[in-house]
C-alpha cells in the first residue's frame, strides 16, 4: 500500500501517526484512536498506505475498507479486518480464541453456521471485543494497528461494533486508524457515527482520541507535484494553473499530471489552457467518455464491477457482464491500464470516486437489471441469500414471490447473526414487492420479531399490522399477541400490553395456548404499577394456579405467577415457596421456561428467583441468577438481558447483607444497560436497588447522585419496581432528613400498595419507614403503623420480615418490653439470610440494654457487609457507653 508518489503537506498528519504509532509499541503500549477526515480526493487513502508501512515493522496491521454499494451487508468491514488473521488459526483454535462467545460472534464473521437463539446484537459486538482483545493479548510483541479506509461507507453493524470498541481502546494494545468524508458519516444515522462516541476513548493520562482535519494542497505543494511527475521545467504558470484546475485536491492533480503525461503536454505556459478539459476526463461526464473510448466490452465489464462494489470476483464480473473468462481478463487489463481497477481477481476500483462515477453512469434501467443477474449469480454461486440479499434490495417491485422468498431466508440469516437491521431492510422491501396476501400477515409477524430486541415501538407496530391482517394462523397469532404484549411493556405501555392479550384471549379456543396468552394477561395485569382491582386479579389467579401440579409449561408459568403475587401480598411463606418449587423442574427452570427460551419469555424464571429473594431462599434466587447471567452471556445476550441478569443478582446480594458485592453488581448492570438506551425498565429497577444499598452503607450523597442520573423519582413508570420505587425514594428523603417529603411519599405508596392487599413489608418497607418519621410527630398513628406492620410480618412467617417488623415495634414499646422485641428480632433476623437487618437490630439492642458488648458485635457485622456508616455510628456509640460491671 505505499503510495506510488510522495506525500505534501502532511508533514503534521504524519507526524502525529508516528506518535500514535511510538505509543502503541511503547513500553506502556497505550492503545488510542487516530480518525483522518476530509473531503473526497484529499489523500485519506495514500496516508492510511503510508501509515501501515510506517508500521509494518512494529505492529501487526490488519486493514479494512468501506464500500458505497456495499453499506447494506452486515459485518463487512469487520469482516475484512478479522477473516484474514482468524484464517491462519485450525478450528480448534479458534473456537478456544472465541471461548463462550463462539456460537455468538463466530456466525457474524462467517467462522460457522448459527446456532442456538437468536443472537442480541450487543452480544456479537462484545464476542467480537472479546476476540480483538484475545488477539491482541497473543500479540504483545507486536500491538495490533486496525486501520479503517471509507469509514463513512461502512456497514452499520461494522460501524457500530467499531463504536463501542474504540471507547476502550486506552485500555488495549490496539491503536484504531480510521478516515471518513464528514459529511458522508454525518448522513448516516447517528446511532452510528463514530466521531460522535469516540470522545469517552479518551484517558485523563494519554488522549485516545486524536482528530486531524485533511486540508487541499498549496499552490507550492501542487507545483511539487507536478514537477515530480513531469519534470522540473514545469513553469510556474502550468503548475497554477493544475492548482486552479484540481483546487490542490491531490488526486485530481496526480490524475491530471498522469493525463498530461499522457498527452506529451509540454509542462508550459502555452499549454495550461488545456488542463481544463484534460481535468475533466478524470471525473464525472469526462471520466465515463474516457471509459467508452475503451470499448463496449471494457464499458459493460466496468459497469459489472461497479455493481459488484469492492472485492471483485473476475468470474462473478464476467457472469453479470456476459462474456467469458477470456474476455474478462482482456477487460480488467485495460482498465487496469487506464488507471480504473487495480488488481486481478479479486479486483478494485483505482479510487472511490472512479467506482462512484462508474455506478452512477449505469442506465438506472439496466443497473436495476444488473443487480436482479447479480443476485442470481450468486446465489447459482451457493453464496447464500444474506449475500444476495444487497442486490435483491435494488431490484424494483414486480409481483415476483421467488423474490419474496429469497428475502424472508436472507432475513433469517441476517437475524441468525445478530443483524436485526439488516433483516428489517430485506423484509419491508419484501412487502413492496408484494407478497401474496396469504403470506402478507406472517410477513409483518416476521418483522415484528426482527425488530423485537433492537426496536420494541417498531416491533408494536408491526406486530399490530400483522394481527389486523387475515391469514395469520392460531399458533403465530398467540406468538404475536405474546410478543406483542412483550415488546408494549418494554415500551412502558403495561395496560396496553394486557388488554392486547385480554382481547386474543376471548377468542381463542381452550388449550395450550389460551393458557399460554392468560398467563402472559396475569404477568402484564400484575406488573402494573397500578391497576383497577388487584385484590379480584389475585383471586382470579388463585383459582386458576392453585390446584395445579406444575405438568406442563402452562401449569408452571400460572404457577410462577401465583407465587410472585403471593410474595407480593404477603400470603404464608412456605406456601409461596411451594408454588415456586411446582414451577421447576428438578430446581430448575423446565426446557421451554428458560432464561433464553422464545415461547414465555425471561420474565418467568425472573419472577421465580425475585420470589425467592423476598423469601429468605437468597441461596435458591443465587443460583437462578447465576445461570442467567451464564445463559444470556453463552447465547450473546449482553444488552438489556445481561443488564437485567446483574441487577437480580446485585438484588440477591442487597438481601443477604452483602453491601459491597451488591453495589459491584448493581453498578454494572446500569453500566450494561447504558450501553443499551437511556429509561429502560432495567435502568429503573437497577438504580432503585442501588440507591437503596448505598443508603444501607450509610452514602446518601452517593445514593443521591445516582438518583439524579438516572432520574430516579415521580413520574414512575407504568411498570413496578424492583423493590418498590416510592418506598426506597421516601427511604432516601428520610436519609436527607427531608422528612416532611418523605412522609408524604411513603403515604402515596401506602394508599397505592395496600388497595392491592400487597404487604410485604421486605418489598415495600414504607409502613416501618413511616412510622420511625411519624415517631416525633404522631407517636399514636406511628405505633399503629407499626403494629399492623408488624401483624402482616408474621402472616408473611419470613424471618426477615419478622425481625424487621419487631426492631419497629420495638420503637413505640416501654423500655423493658423494647430490650425484649429487640431480642427477638435479633434472634429473627440471625437466623435469616439478611446481615445488615440483623447488624441494625443487634446494634439497636444493645443500645436498649446498654451494652458495649452488643454494639461491638453489630460493629462486627456491620463492617464485615460493608455498611461503613453503621459501623462507624457503633463504634461512636460504644466510646459513649460504659461497659457494666
Amino acid at each position: 500500500m505505499k503510495p506510488s508518489r510522495p506525500l505534501y503537506e502532511r508533514e503534521p498528519e504524519l507526524a502525529a501517526a508516528a506518535q500514535a504509532v511510538d505509543a502503541l509499541c511503547g513500553a506502556q503500549k497505550a492503545g488510542g484512536l487516530l480518525v483522518f477526515s476530509g473531503e473526497a480526493g484529499i489523500g485519506k487513502t495514500a496516508l492510511l498506505g503510508e501509515i501501515q508501512t510506517m508500521a509494518a515493522d512494529r505492529c501487526t496491521v490488519w486493514s479494512a475498507r468501506g464500500g458505497e454499494t456495499v453499506t447494506s451487508v452486515p459485518f463487512h468491514v469487520v469482516r475484512q479486518l478479522l477473516q484474514p488473521a482468524l484464517d491462519r488459526f485450525p478450528a480448534d483454535e479458534i473456537r478456544a480464541l472465541f471461548g463462550d462467545w463462539f456460537d455468538s460472534a463466530a456466525p457474524a464473521l462467517g467462522l460457522a453456521d448459527p446456532s442456538g437463539p437468536q443472537p442480541d446484537p450487543q452480544g456479537v459486538r462484545d464476542g467480537l471485543d472479546h476476540v480483538v482483545s484475545r488477539l491482541a493479548s497473543r500479540l504483545s510483541h507486536r500491538p495490533l494497528l486496525l486501520i479503517v479506509d471509507d469509514a463513512h461507507w461502512a456497514d452499520g453493524e461494522s460501524l457500530a461494533w467499531l463504536s463501542g470498541f474504540t471507547a476502550r481502546l486506552s485500555e488495549l494494545p490496539v491503536l484504531v486508524v480510521q478516515a471518513h468524508r464528514p459529511q458522508e458519516l454525518a448522513d448516516r444515522d447517528a446511532d452510528w457515527a463514530l466521531a460522535r462516541t469516540t470522545e469517552r476513548a479518551a484517558a485523563p493520562a494519554h488522549p485516545a482520541l486524536i482528530r486531524v482535519a485533511l486540508r487541499a494542497l498549496t499552490p507550492e505543494a501542487t507545483a511539487d507535484l507536478v514537477r515530480a511527475g513531469l519534470g522540473d521545467h514545469a513553469d510556474d504558470p502550468f503548475c497554477r494553473e493544475v492548482w486552479a484546475v484540481t483546487g490542490g485536491n491531490p488526486y485530481e492533480a496526480v490524475e491530471l499530471v498522469a493525463k498530461a503525461q499522457d498527452r506529451e503536454l509540454a509542462p508550459i505556459e502555452e499549454s495550461a489552457g488545456l488542463l481544463r478539459e484534460l481535468g475533466a476526463a478524470a471525473r464525472g461526464s469526462g471520466l465515463v467518455a474516457r471509459l467508452e473510448r475503451l470499448g463496449t466490452n471494457a464499458n459493460r465489464f466496468a459497469w459489472a464491477a461497479a455493481v459488484l462494489g469492492t472485492e471483485i470476483s473476475q468470474e462473478l464480473a464476467a457472469t453479470l457482464a456476459g462474456m467469458s473468462s477470456a474476455e474478462a481478463a482482456d477487460c480488467t487489463a485495460r482498465l487496469r491500464d487506464a488507471r480504473i481497477v487495480s488488481g486481478f481477481d479479486p479486483m478494485e476500483f483505482v479510487h472511490p470516486l472512479i467506482a462512484s462515477a462508474v455506478y452512477r453512469s449505469i442506465p438506472p434501467a439496466t443497473r436495476t437489471a444488473m443487480h436482479g443477474r447479480a443476485a442470481w449469480a450468486i446465489t447459482q454461486a451457493g453464496l447464500g441469500a444474506a449475500a444476495a440479499s444487497r442486490h435483491l434490495l435494488e431490484v424494483h417491485p414486480d409481483d415476483d414471490q421467488e423474490l419474496v422468498a429469497q428475502l424472508r431466508e436472507a432475513a433469517r440469516q441476517h437475524l441468525a447473526v445478530g443483524a436485526p437491521e439488516a433483516a428489517r431492510r430485506c423484509l419491508e422491501r419484501a412487502l413492496d414487492e408484494p407478497p401474496r396476501p396469504d403470506d402478507r400477515a406472517a410477513l409483518l409477524y416476521e418483522l415484528g420479531c426482527a425488530t423485537l430486541l433492537s426496536s420494541p415501538a417498531t416491533t408494536v407496530q408491526h406486530l399490530r399490522a400483522a394481527l389486523d391482517t387475515p391469514g395469520l394462523d392460531e399458533t403465530l397469532r398467540i406468538d404475536a399477541t405474546f410478543r406483542l404484549a412483550s415488546a408494549l411493556s418494554h415500551n412502558n405501555q403495561l395496560k396496553d400490553a394486557a388488554l392486547s392479550l385480554a382481547a386474543e384471549a376471548s377468542r381463542t379456543a381452550p388449550g395450550p395456548g389460551l393458557m399460554r396468552l392468560q398467563a402472559a394477561h396475569f404477568l402484564w395485569e400484575g406488573m402494573q404499577a397500578s391497576e383497577d382491582d388487584g385484590p379480584g386479579r389475585s383471586a382470579r389467579l388463585a383459582r386458576n394456579a392453585d390446584h395445579l401440579k406444575g405438568r406442563d409449561n402452562a401449569e408452571r408459568a400460572l404457577l410462577t405467577l401465583r407465587a410472585f403475587d403471593a410474595m407480593l401480598r404477603g400470603e404464608n411463606a412456605q406456601i409461596v415457596v411451594d408454588f415456586c418449587e411446582r414451577a421447576l423442574v428438578d430446581g430448575r427452570p423446565a426446557r421451554g421456561l428458560g432464561w433464553t427460551d422464545t415461547e414465555w419469555g425471561f420474565e418467568l424464571p425472573t419472577m421465580v428467583g425475585i420470589t425467592y429473594a423476598f423469601t429468605d431462599r437468597t441461596d435458591r434466587a443465587e443460583q437462578l441468577f447465576s445461570e442467567a447471567v451464564r445463559a444470556f452471556e453463552i447465547s450473546g445476550w449482553s444488552g438489556a438481558h445481561l443488564a437485567f441478569a446483574h441487577t437480580l443478582l446485585g438484588l440477591v446480594h442487597r438481601r443477604r447483607g452483602r453491601l459491597a458485592e451488591a453495589e459491584g453488581f448493581l453498578r454494572e448492570g446500569l453500566r450494561l444497560a447504558d450501553r443499551v438506551g437511556s429509561g429502560l425498565p432495567v435502568h429503573w429497577d437497577a438504580a432503585c436497588l442501588l440507591v437503596d444499598t448505598l443508603l444501607a452503607r450509610g452514602r446518601t450523597a452517593e445514593a443521591r447522585l445516582v438518583a439524579d442520573r438516572y432520574a430516579f423519582g415521580p413520574p414512575y413508570p407504568t411498570a413496578m419496581v424492583l423493590p418498590d420505587a416510592p418506598c426506597v425514594r421516601g427511604r432516601l428523603l428520610l436519609a436527607e432528613g427531608r422528612t416532611e417529603e418523605a412522609v408524604a411519599e411513603l403515604e402515596s405508596a401506602g394508599a397505592a400498595l395496600e388497595p392491592r392487599g400487597r404487604f410485604n413489608g421486605v418489598w415495600a418497607p414504607w409502613a416501618g419507614d413511616l412510622a420511625r418519621a411519624l415517631a416525633d410527630s404522631d407517636p399514636v398513628r406511628a405505633a399503629q403503623l407499626a403494629t399492623r406492620a408488624r401483624v402482616h410480618a408474621e402472616r408473611f412467617g419470613t424471618d426477615t420480615a419478622i425481625g424487621e417488623a419487631l426492631r419497629c415495634v420495638a420503637l413505640f414499646a416501654p423500655a423493658e418490653e423494647a430490650g425484649q422485641l429487640l431480642a427477638e428480632s435479633v434472634r429473627h433476623l440471625e437466623a435469616s439470610s439478611s446481615a445488615y437487618e440483623h447488624a441494625l437490630a443487634r446494634f439497636e439492642y444493645g443500645i436498649a440494654i446498654s451494652s458495649p458488648q452488643e454494639i461491638a458485635r453489630a460493629q462486627k457485622l456491620a463492617t464485615a457487609c460493608g455498611a461503613e456508616g453503621l459501623a462507624n455510628r457503633a463504634q461512636q456509640v460504644r466510646a459513649s457507653i460504659r461497659s457494666p460491671e
